[in-house]
Formats: structure tokens, C-alpha cells, sequence
């Protein structure tokens, strides 16, 4: 019997599902699930079996067992095959009957039956695995720490084994493994010791999860190939995914050879369906172990597995409550905050205490706050761009943020760490905590490159490591890991801020929602005031008329003088009521969007105006270039008119002048709003009245002073710049002048 040896330069993609291969310990048939024909078998069938493999070709499973075993078997296939194994069958060969545990797997179209002979007669019963179990089950609830629990299940696996040397390997996020536990009468021990991720492939890995116990009774065997070496039904090599007996890697072979291992078996540490770690047992001579003890060790496995979350959520518990408190205050200073970055910073020293970190940054789009030791702003960016696109879940760390982004060599003294939170996306949110340098001094099991063997023909081989000594490296470029806990509560944190936002959202939407039903009442009672005052008040301004008409060569000169000043009073009246009716429709009139030229549009309100003031000798100047925008052109016309008019009016120089321009943007503003302006050379307006100009009927001066007025032109101006989305201000200086800013947030042309 030839075997064609492996040689990869990739051990990842070594196909050690389909090796077309068994290990001698056992005997596979491969039945076809439909008719339960054999058609494929392993070439060892005559020493186990007492046939050929040509002979049983083809042939039915009733032709090796009788009819109640074969209805066993297929019940076992029709059903859950997991919790049936092993089956205990029998074969008929001439005087005596071998006995088998019979291992029964399903692959699509395809069953396998796996025989390893019994070692030991009679039948395992259910209270014989209670009583090797119950025990080590009450001790690993019982352990009061992960270590504790790891220590008694490799004590406990090698009293029930009987190996040499039995180990918890765990995996880290970097797929490297460390000895976390151990129990040996060996003279060199392997605990603490860390192996590189090589030193089992990805395939390896998802093999180990898809099946929980894997054993290599004698290392130095002779595989067993099968017949035929296809699948008859696939033409494919056939699938041993879940097969005990599949052979083993060369390369994993030549591995456990270099390290002194004959015998091997290894049970798997799963949590939330990925490998968590591998309970390693290892001897130095041959060494099998019947199906009993193995389902023993299996189970026990399976217990630590679900076990494995308890013992977590123990770890750093006075840590975890510390961390639950800062969060508490983090929300409560969020809620009070009235910006969302503001109420981040204020938590200061304490946004470092949540993870522990020595650094952090709070961005947006327009801005970063720095708590501690942080990289430079103008470095915060180019490293954000290129953490976005790595987020799983709102989330990234890393605790070697040189060793993935190669620009952040020079920042590894503040920033070899890194944890990143996104908040919102849209708004460009983001926390990033970070971690300084921490040389480290790592123990490994041998020197972790694979050497490289040149052979005969020149072609490349990477060969398993051939020493297991112990061999230390200094790791540069790395912090203090990020633990499970931390990197939770920063997953909790988000949800926790997306909360007090929506929340703050809320309480917006609802001041927003009264805020309007007040402004619409308000609006109702002005107009409907304003009508129902005009009533009464005509018919006050009509009869003083009368009064002057009929009775005016009776009365005196002071009683004509006081019916004159009523005249005139509700003259004045009506002009405010007019003015607090006009404001009040402002508020309720739908805007009429429109293109408009505002260098025309500013050139007929002077006209206007110049028509009703000839008096008025006034240099206009106008900017040419102001923009086309999109407004309603009669109410934006009615604020440059308010504004030139009182530029015209409160100017008491020799030489009047009033300019309307706007601020140039610089190309960061190209897609904000113009800025416009009107300016005069007037009597200007003291710092502690400039606001109060824009309260409805406020004048500062006399009523007949600078040609009168109600008050009412700014206060309208400003309503009809808010009503496009904008902002008004001023700035003057008393005896120079004013300038009257505004915005209209319409989009330009």
C-alpha cells in the first residue's frame, strides 16, 4: 500500500476534511442513506472483520449485521444520531462474535459507520457515566474563579485518562494560544507558555468546532486508505468532517513527533459557537481510549463550556461595578448637558477611568475635545478615516495599533492601544480611547516562526517547529489589553447616550409642538384683536370729527386742541393695531419661493423710498454683485425696506450714506448662506439697547423724533429673516454708524 505524503506551503490550506485516509484504530463503511449499501470501505476490513473490501462492496449492512441491528442503525440515521452514539453492535465470525461500538455520522446522501472494537466486555450504562461524571461536575460549579475551575478539569480528565501530561489551551483574538492550566508528571512544564496561531490551521479550528472530541491513539500508525478512494456517488473524495477515525495531517503528525507526543486527544471549549480553547491531553508512548471514557471527557467539556460565562461574568466583578457606577454618572451629565459634546467632556478624568485608558478624544464633524494624552488633532483624523471602515458593531479595538497601521508608528508612545466607539454616523460622533506603549516580555513554547526547509527540487516548505523550549520576545508597539468587561461597557455606553439623545430628541419635539400651538394662538388673538379693536376705535376718531364739525365754533380753542390730539391718538392706534396685524399674518402666510435678483430688488425699494422722502439727499451705494436667491420677494423686499428706511431716518450727518452689500465667502463656505448687509454713517445705537430694538413697538427715541414711527419695522424684519431659515444682528458704534447683518438660509443661484 502506497500513501502519497502531503506537502503544502500553506498550512491553512491543507484539506485535512477529505484524506481520503483513516486512522487503524477502527473500521469506516461508507453506506449509501437510501438503500443502506456499502460503497466505500477501509482497507483493514479483512484483520477486523474477517472480509475483504471487495467482498463487502455493494453489498447490504444485513450481509455484517442481523436485522435488529440494522434497524438500529437506521433508526440512528433517521433520527439524532448525536445522542444515539455509539451503538453497541456485534459481528458473527465463525466461532465468536466481535463486539463493537458502532459511531454512526450523516453527510447528504452519504452515512458512516465507524467500528472500533470493544476493549472491555460488557455495555456502559447510564449509571456508570453518572457516577464518573456527577463528581467533577459538582466541582467545576463549585470553583469559585476560571483558574480554579481550569485546574480541576485538567486533574480530573487526566484521573480518567490516565495521560501524561493534560492542558487548557486558550485561544486569544490573535488566534495565538497560552497554557492557562496543566497537571503533568513531566519534568518540563508547558503552563503560561503561548503557541502562534499557526500551530493550528483556520480548518483545524473549525474542525475542532464542529466536533468536540478528537483522539490520536498512536501517532507513529500506518493509515489505512479506502476503497474505493472516491465517493461512488459524488465522484468526490469523500467528506470526514465528523469522522473519529480521520486520519491525521502529516504535518500535525511530524508536530507531535518533534514535541515527544505518541498519543494525543483533545476535547473542545466552545462559547457561543466559537472556539473558546482545547482541553490538550498528551503521552509519550501509545495510548487508546475506549468510547466510555471518551464520552466522560466530552461531557465534561461540554459542562465547562456552558460554565465558561459564569466564570467570566466573576472576573474583575468589583472591577465591573466600578464601571457600572461611572456609566450611571456619565448618563446623568449627559442628560443635564445641553450640547452632546459638552456633556462628554465634563466627565474629564473619568471618561479615562471607564476603560481605563490614559487618553481620549470626543469628535464631530466640526470639532475634537482631548482628554489626557492623546495623538495631535491634525493626527486624530487621518486615523479616524482609517478606523470607519474596520467598525464591527459600532465598534474597533486594537491593543497594537502600529503593528495595523503602519502611520501610527510614531504615535505608539500615547496611542499603541486603541479602543473606538461611533455614535452616530450621520453626525460624524465618535469616542476613541486610547492606551500608551507597554513593553512586554513573552513567553513562548519554542521559537513560534516556522523554519523554512529548501528540499531536493528547490521548492519551499514550512516544516512544524522542532524545539518547545521555552523562548522569550520582547513585543514593542502594544498596550495593556482591552478586557471583555471594557470593551462591553463601551458597547452598553452607546446604547445608553443613543438613549439620552432620543430622549433630549423627545422633549424637543414636544417644546417644539407647544411652542408652535402657542405661536398659532398668539397669531389667532392678534388677528382677531386687531379687528375687533378697530371697531370701537373708528367710531372714536369719527365722532371726535363730529364733534369738531358741529360743535367746533362753541368750544374754545383748548377743547378744539384736545379733539385734535384724540384725532391724532387714534390715528396712531390704528397704525399700531395695522402694524400687529401685519406681523401676526407673517407668521400665518405661506412663503412664495422665487428666483430673485436682489441687486434689482434692493434698487426699487430706494426708489421707492426716495419718492416718499425727496427731502432726503442720500448716497446709495449698492454691491452689483449680490446674489440670486430663492425667497419670497415680497416679504424680503419689505426688510431691506425697513432697513434702509431707518439708515435714511436716524442720520443726522451732513453727508448721508447708506451702502447694501454682502460678505464674500471663502471656498470652505461655499455652500453656506450669503451674508447681506445694510450700513449707514447715522447716530447709531448704544451696546445695551441693541437688542431690545427688535422688541415689537420699542422706539428709543421721542415719537415725533427722526420723522416718527411705531416701532414695529425691525421687529417684522426679523421675523420674516427667521421665517426663511436665517439669523439677523447688528453692530454699532454710537455717533458712526450701524450695520445691519442677515442671512436667508434659501438655497443660491
Amino acid at each position: 500500500m502506497t500513501v502519497q505524503s502531503v506537502d503544502l506551503t500553506n498550512c491553512d490550506r491543507e484539506p485535512i476534511h477529505i484524506p481520503g485516509l483513516i486512522q487503524p484504530h477502527g473500521v469506516l463503511l461508507a453506506i449509501n442513506f437510501s438503500t443502506l449499501e456499502i460503497i466505500q470501505v477501509s482497507d483493514n476490513t479483512v484483520k477486523s472483520l474477517g472480509h475483504q473490501p471487495e467482498d463487502l462492496l455493494g453489498k447490504p449492512l444485513s450481509d455484517l449485521f442481523d436485522s435488529k441491528q440494522v434497524d438500529t442503525i437506521q433508526a440512528c440515521l433517521n433520527g439524532d444520531f448525536e445522542s444515539l452514539n455509539p451503538l453497541d453492535l456485534s459481528i458473527k465470525r465463525q466461532s465468536k462474535t466481535l463486539r463493537f461500538d458502532g459511531i454512526v455520522h450523516r453527510c447528504d446522501e452519504v452515512a458512516l459507520l465507524e467500528l472500533e472494537p470493544k476493549k472491555t466486555k460488557g455495555k456502559a450504562d447510564f449509571f456508570d457515566f453518572y457516577q464518573q461524571v456527577k463528581g467533577v461536575i459538582t466541582k467545576i460549579q463549585k470553583a469559585a474563579t476560571m483558574q480554579q475551575m481550569c485546574q480541576v478539569v485538567v486533574q480530573e480528565v487526566r484521573k480518567f485518562t490516565g495521560f501524561e501530561r493534560v492542558m487548557i489551551y486558550r485561544f486569544d483574538e490573535d488566534e495565538t494560544g497560552i497554557v492557562i492550566a496543566e497537571d503533568t508528571n513531566q519534568e518540563i512544564p508547558y503552563l503560561d507558555l503561548r503557541y502562534p496561531a499557526s500551530d493550528i490551521p483556520k480548518q483545524a479550528r473549525q474542525l475542532y468546532t464542529s466536533n468536540w472530541l478528537r483522539i490520536i491513539p498512536n501517532a507513529n500508525y500506518e493509515p489505512v486508505e479506502l476503497i474505493p478512494k472516491e465517493n461512488p456517488l459524488t465522484n468526490q473524495p469523500l467528506d470526514l468532517s465528523l469522522s473519529v477515525l480521520r486520519s491525521v495531517s502529516p504535518i500535525h503528525l511530524e508536530y507531535l513527533q518533534n514535541m515527544g507526543v505518541v498519543a494525543s486527544m483533545s476535547i473542545s471549549l466552545v462559547q457561543e459557537q466559537k472556539l473558546w480553547g482545547l482541553i490538550a491531553c498528551h503521552h509519550s508512548t501509545a495510548k487508546y481510549i475506549p468510547y466510555s471514557v471518551r464520552a466522560a471527557c466530552e461531557f465534561i467539556g461540554q459542562v465547562m463550556s456552558l460554565e465558561l460565562a459564569n466564570k467570566e461574568a466573576s472576573v474583575d466583578q468589583d472591577y465591573k461595578m466600578q464601571l457600572k457606577s461611572l456609566q450611571t454618572r456619565f448618563v446623568e451629565t449627559l442628560s443635564q448637558a445641553e450640547y452632546f459634546l459638552d456633556g462628554i467632556a465634563q466627565m474629564g478624568s473619568q471618561m479615562l477611568d471607564l476603560v481605563n485608558a490614559t487618553g481620549a478624544v470626543i469628535c464631530n464633524s466640526d470639532r475634537c475635545i482631548s482628554i489626557g494624552e492623546t495623538p495631535k488633532e491634525t493626527e486624530i483624523n487621518p486615523l479616524l478615516d482609517w478606523i470607519k471602515p474596520q467598525l464591527q458593531d459600532n465598534l474597533f479595538h486594537t491593543r497594537s495599533l502600529p503593528h495595523l497601521y503602519p502611520q501610527a508608528e510614531s504615535l505608539k508612545a500615547v496611542a499603541s492601544g486603541v479602543l473606538a466607539l461611533e455614535i452616530s454616523r450621520i453626525h460624524q460622533n465618535y469616542i476613541v480611547w486610547f492606551r500608551k506603549e507597554v513593553l512586554q516580555t513573552v513567553n513562548w513554547g519554542g521559537n513560534p516562526n516556522k523554519p523554512v526547509e529548501v528540499k531536493d527540487d528547490g521548492s519551499l516548505r514550512l516544516s512544524p517547529r522542532k524545539s518547545f523550549a521555552l523562548w522569550q520576545q520582547t513585543v514593542s508597539g502594544c498596550s495593556l489589553p482591552w478586557k471583555d468587561c471594557e470593551i462591553a461597557a463601551v458597547a452598553e455606553l452607546r446604547s445608553l447616550i443613543v438613549g439620552v439623545v432620543l430622549r433630549q430628541a423627545d422633549e424637543l419635539a414636544s417644546m417644539n409642538m407647544e411652542l408652535q400651538r402657542s405661536n398659532e394662538e398668539l397669531d389667532s388673538f392678534a388677528y382677531v384683536a386687531s379687528h375687533d379693536l378697530k371697531e370701537p376705535l373708528r367710531g372714536i376718531h369719527n365722532y371726535a370729527n363730529f364733534l369738531m364739525e358741529d360743535y367746533g365754533d362753541i368750544l374754545n380753542e383748548d377743547g378744539v386742541a384736545k379733539l385734535q390730539t384724540l384725532v391724532k391718538l387714534t390715528q396712531r392706534m390704528e397704525n399700531l393695531i395695522n402694524s400687529l396685524l401685519h406681523f401676526s399674518r407673517l407668521g400665518r402666510a405661506e412663503l412664495m419661493h422665487q428666483q430673485v435678483n436682489l441687486y434689482e430688488l434692493v434698487q426699487q425699494a430706494i426708489a421707492t423710498l426716495t419718492m416718499s422722502r425727496p427731502q432726503d439727499q442720500i448716497d446709495f451705494r449698492i454691491s452689483q454683485a449680490l446674489p440670486i436667491v430663492e425667497c419670497d420677494r415680497a416679504q424680503v423686499n419689505e426688510v431691506f425696506t425697513n432697513l434702509i428706511s431707518n439708515a435714511m431716518k436716524y442720520n443726522d450727518k451732513q453727508d448721508k450714506w447708506v451702502e447694501i452689500g454682502f460678505v464674500p465667502k471663502t471656498r470652505k463656505q461655499a455652500t453656506d448662506p450669503y451674508t447681506l448687509y445694510v450700513r449707514d454713517n447715522g447716530i447709531g445705537i448704544p451696546q445695551e439697547h441693541q437688542e431690545k430694538i427688535f422688541q415689537i413697538f420699542r422706539r428709543l427715541h421721542g415719537r415725533e423724533e427722526y420723522g416718527g414711527g411705531n416701532g414695529a419695522g425691525l421687529t417684522i424684519a426679523r421675523k420674516i429673516v427667521e421665517r426663511h431659515g436665517g439669523k439677523i444682528w447688528l453692530e454699532s458704534t454710537l455717533n458712526e454708524g450701524s450695520t445691519f447683518y442677515f442671512t436667508l438660509a434659501a438655497e443660491e443661484i
